[in-house]
């Protein structure tokens, strides 16, 4: 792999980028499900419902674009080694 292809360095970026988003969307659905937990011993208090929500909001925004961009960034480093590049 050629450290000074743009293209490769780019997509590398992509894919640290793609990985931290999915680490914190899946930490904010982790949030959200103990969040849930509390609320729900707590006969479900509006800011707590108000947080699980906001949570899974979140968490859903920022891992989706991050899975679809972690796929094309594996999809293409794969393509161009089949490629022989």
């Amino acid at each position: 792999m050629s450290s000074c292809d743009p293209v490769r360095e780019r997509r590398q970026r992509v894919a640290r980028l793609a990985s931290l988003g999915q680490r914190v969307g899946f930490a904010l659905f982790g949030v959200a499900l103990v969040l849930f937990g509390v609320a729900l011993a707590t006969d479900l208090p509006d800011g707590l419902v108000a947080a699980v929500v906001a949570s899974l909001v979140v968490g859903s925004a920022v891992l989706a674009p991050s899975i679809v961009l972690g796929y094309a960034a594996r999809a293409a480093e794969r393509e161009d080694r089949e490629a022989g590049f």
